[in-house]
């Protein structure tokens, strides 16, 4: 492990045991696209201690407003863009690369779970693998000016009162590509990436629905308890 100076002024914050807790601790991102650069970026220059970054998407040049991690690797899977990314900016952060997320990806060997991905298919795919794993989930997405974020946090002590994606969002329902103005993506990512360090340390997390809508800086949080019936967490 290299030297806790380049932590200095984070450890300034949460204190040398935080720190070490990060160096030690494995996250799994789900998507390289615009709220996956965020996550990465900040993830990797916290001190993350291990990575892995699910994403078989190619690098494409209309990407490259918001996918920051991605910058000169046009034509690239995105998550070894992303690995070679990490490498550069933090050599203390191991990274694992695997292509699309699939239900059979195990993420037993990853503290927490970010899902940065903009199918809602996906989303369920994830929600179903963490509830199982008993793995905490930070989502997130954004379209135009708005975001939302939630933490579903499925770990033992709390799976049983916390509500799950499912709960939210019907998996009949397929949401459209939506365009999203960059710096939207990378402030829902930072967030994203902001409740995964707290998770880690212990801190107080996000367990309402938050939604924000930048274009008039209003920001609403929203109750959310578990579905009566939910197929997926009801039985807790």
């Amino acid at each position: 492990m290299n030297s806790l100076l380049r932590y200095s002024r984070q450890i300034e914050v949460i204190g040398r045991n935080n720190q070490l807790k990060l160096l030690k601790s494995s996250v799994l991102v789900v998507g390289a696209g615009g709220l996956g650069s965020a996550v990465i970026a900040y993830l990797a220059g916290a001190g993350v201690g291990m990575l892995g970054i699910a994403d078989g998407d190619v690098v494409e040049v209309h990407n490259l407003d918001r996918q920051i991690v991605h910058a000169g690797k046009v034509g690239m899977i995105k998550a070894e863009s992303a690995k070679i990314f990490v490498k550069n900016l933090n050599p203390d952060v191991k990274v694992v690369t695997h292509g699309y997320f699939n239900e059979k990806l195990n993420v037993e060997k990853y503290d927490v779970v970010v899902s940065c991905v903009d199918s809602i298919e996906t989303r369920h795919k994830i929600n179903r693998v963490c509830f199982k794993s008993k793995k905490p989930l930070v989502h997130a997405a954004v379209s135009g000016f708005e975001g939302e974020l939630m933490v579903f946090d499925f770990r033992n002590g709390f799976r049983e009162s916390s509500p799950c994606y499912r709960c939210v969002y019907p998996e009949n329902v397929e949401a459209q590509k939506n365009s999203v103005v960059s710096p939207v993506a990378g402030i829902v990512g930072s967030l994203q990436a902001l409740e995964t360090i707290k998770l880690i340390c212990n801190y107080t997390i996000t367990r309402e629905l938050l939604r924000m809508d930048f274009r008039h800086m209003e920001f609403i949080r929203i109750k959310v308890s578990k579905k009566k019936g939910c197929p997926i967490c009801s039985l807790f």
